[in-house]
């Protein structure tokens, strides 16, 4: 009964509101709302349940999960916030009206205000010496026709610790500026004029100049909070929080304190007119300054996190979904000077092969050894791939691997890609419980070298094992809210692992765990049941895993792959719940199922307004045609590796004019950072990125894309790099 008093959580006005502020119909609103409570997943519902929302798609559906979610704390906060009002038996019908219809949390703590417990405050102590009545007096601003002292001898107490009249005055006006400073109408306004008027400063503290050269740009620096974009707002809180900035917010302060006079002074005349004008003052200074500068900082962190957050889901994507090599015979090096450089080969599946160590840089300079060795490993295992880490050592380990692919021994052979590779992160899966429990009797390096030639073959399964905070291609990521990254990325990652569909019979725990409804439990049941019992002949036979029920299976079961299996159509993205459709349209053909598969000339016969039915609707009907032309198929590109200048090996070889092919790394707001194989990466200002306006950097480029660039400058000193893409071909 106690719950059902203080719940705020209206479902129907919920969802209204939802609708209204993603811009789609409340009846789908409403249906995606059911589908999430009914514990489905997004991906499941964007696949598979597009008559249910009426074809939303993913961002659709997860800009409604979060806004219901906002929607169920806000309204626990309403809750709390309302229980404790009423334990205090201050709880009003008007109060609780307002409460309950307020809009966001801003406004609901502003209601709570004067509720909340206060720690000890200059107008407390004030209280405690007997000095409101004075305050109210002063609050009243009514002429007294009374001389000054006459109204503040009464309240001179020594033993009350107010020596004199001066005490007074003073203590009372500490609880008039308090009083004014509650005002909700009067913080408002002051947040209103911050928001419009306002400027973000940065100074840099005195002494640190030295220290602090990489933000130099903020040592002396102001911009409008109106103004402010979020990349530049992290930049100086990154800079505060390492101790070499103060940042702050400022009004001009004349100009202020004259509006605020005028809203709080009513009555030029009154006794104590010039005590007012001092409340009034500090009163700004130390209570309604600070307090704006903390919503107003507020505020613009959480735009900045947003908008931070999105640049690395966006990044992510693009590095998850970056094309794969395939599986092909691969050998993996990780690159590295003094300690030499390791090598491992993985057969076309990933499984591990054969490890060595080879010393063709310095020191040692083993070429021909080293040479001797690749041959050697390149003849036994048949490689079709070389996958070179981008580290240390890597372009003189690159120019080695291609004189060796020179070589004759390779004449006759059939042609061997190599290509750099990314290493973010790869040192940290190396030494990882995970790899370990992967390779446990190989070294940390090995599993690097292994980690580096997965990457090649399909970086997706390969990059779902690395925290995607240590792949480096955020914005900022260790300065914004981390609990909203991680829900934002672990998202990013379940879908592009759905997209792209797993083999269940080849997937490691790691991947597993992203498809829709399985998770790390699970996924290591799957393993575990896989390595006891064989690969799975059909999806069905997952029932058969522990803990694995019917509502696993059903959010799952579509996103999982059994190739070569029982059943045709496990191979493709067709749910088990449909398979009885595809056996009338196969029916109806006079085909069986199995030559239904890869064939377009059958499936362009199939009418599918023929297989609607009450359970069934046009848009999964089309789905299911559009995967029977293409089973299983791949969204990503095809794989082509980056073709670096053979004369460029370090950033002193880089001269403006020159045009480099190179791969994008990062995309921020402010352009796209893109390696050119000299162990520096350059920017492209979004300026440079195109000769017409671009909104965003990331409606021009994106991570692992391959581009080319002109070099515009070099600066060798702060090892800086400035590139464009204006003007340039291909």
């Amino acid at each position: 009964m106690e719950s059902e008093l203080y719940d705020c959580f209206d479902r129907n006005l919920v969802v209204s509101q939802i609708a209204e502020s993603v811009k789609v119909r409340p009846a789908q609103t409403l249906a995606v709302v059911d589908l999430l409570e009914a514990g489905n997943t997004l991906p499941f519902i964007a696949r598979y349940r597009k008559e249910a929302t009426q074809g939303l798609d993913e961002i659709a559906l997860r800009a409604i999960a979060d806004a219901l979610e906002s929607a169920r704390e806000l309204a626990d906060r309403k809750s709390t916030v309302l229980k404790t009002i009423d334990s205090l038996g201050l709880l009003t019908p008007g109060l609780r009206q307002q409460i309950e219809t307020c809009g966001d949390k801003v406004a609901l703590e502003e209601l709570y205000r004067p509720f909340k417990p206060k720690r000890k405050t200059r107008a407390a102590t004030a209280r405690e010496r007997g000095l409101q009545p004075l305050a109210d007096i002063l609050l009243r601003q009514q002429t007294l026709r009374r001389s000054r002292s006459e109204v503040l001898r009464p309240f001179v107490d020594p033993a009350k610790e107010v020596p004199n009249e001066e005490a007074a005055v003073q203590g009372a006006s500490d609880i008039v500026a308090e009083t004014w400073a509650e005002e909700a109408e009067t913080r408002q306004w002051l947040l209103h004029q911050a928001r419009q008027f306002g400027q973000i400063f940065a100074r840099v503290k005195r002494g640190k100049q030295a220290e602090a050269q990489k933000f130099d740009t903020y040592f002396d620096y102001k911009e409008t909070v109106r103004r402010i974009v979020s990349h530049r707002l992290l930049a100086m809180k990154r800079g505060e929080e390492e101790g070499f900035l103060n940042v702050g917010l400022q009004l001009d302060e004349e100009s202020t304190l004259r509006q605020l006079s005028a809203r709080l002074i009513r009555n030029p005349q009154f006794e104590f007119h010039r005590d007012l004008v001092a409340a009034v003052s500090d009163c700004y200074s130390r209570l309604l300054l600070p307090a704006a500068e903390s919503a107003v900082m507020q505020q613009l962190k959480e735009r900045a996190d947003v908008e931070a957050i999105q640049v690395f889901g966006d990044n992510l994507r693009k590095l998850l979904l970056a094309p794969p090599a395939g599986p092909h015979v691969t050998m993996g090096i990780d690159p590295g000077f003094r300690t030499g450089c390791k090598v491992a080969v993985v057969d076309g599946t990933g499984k591990f092969l054969f490890n060595t160590t080879i010393y063709p840089t310095p020191p040692r300079s083993d070429v021909d050894g080293a040479a001797k060795t690749l041959l050697d490993l390149i003849a036994r295992f048949d490689i079709d791939l070389i996958a070179i880490g981008n580290g240390t050592a890597s372009r003189e380990t690159d120019a080695f691997v291609a004189d060796v692919l020179k070589s004759p021994r390779l004449k006759n052979a059939r042609p061997i890609t190599k290509a750099m590779v990314s290493e973010s992160g790869a040192s940290i899966y190396s030494a990882s419980e995970l790899a370990g429990q992967e390779y446990p009797d190989l070294d940390v390096t090995v599993r690097g070298a292994i980690s580096i030639a997965h990457r090649l073959q399909d970086p997706l399964a390969e990059l779902v094992k690395v925290d995607p905070k240590s792949i480096g291609v955020g914005q900022y990521q260790h300065d914004v809210n981390q609990a909203a990254l991680k829900k934002c990325l672990e998202r990013e990652v379940q879908s592009c692992v759905n997209s792209v569909g797993v083999d269940v019979n080849l997937a490691s725990p790691s991947l597993l765990s992203h498809v829709a409804g399985i998770g790390p439990s699970l996924s290591q049941k799957i393993v575990e049941y896989r390595d006891a019992h064989g690969p799975f002949a059909r999806r069905q036979d997952l029932l058969q895993v522990p803990k694995l029920g019917r509502k696993a299976f059903q959010q799952a079961a579509g996103f999982l792959r059994v190739r070569d299996g029982l059943e045709p159509l496990d191979n493709s993205a067709v749910h088990p719940e449909s398979y009885s459709v595809v056996r009338k349209m196969a029916a109806k053909l006079q085909v069986d199922v199995k030559q239904m598969l890869g064939n377009t000339q059958l499936s362009s016969r199939i009418r599918p307004e023929d297989f609607t039915d009450d359970t069934i609707g046009l848009p999964t009907v089309i789905d299911i045609i559009e995967e029977l032309s293409r089973p299983g198929r791949d969204p990503r590109k095809a794989f082509r590796a980056v073709q670096f200048a053979d004369d460029v090996h370090a950033l002193e070889d880089l001269k403006p004019g020159m045009i480099l092919e190179g791969v994008v790394t990062n995309v921020t707001h402010f352009g796209a950072f893109v390696g050119l194989g000299v162990h520096q990466d350059g920017l492209i200002h979004i300026s440079q990125l195109s000769t017409e306006f671009v909104q965003s950097p990331s409606d021009v480029v994106s991570v692992g894309e391959i581009v080319r660039v002109r070099v515009v400058e070099v600066d060798k000193e702060r090892r800086r790099i400035a590139l464009s893409k204006r003007d340039v071909t291909g």
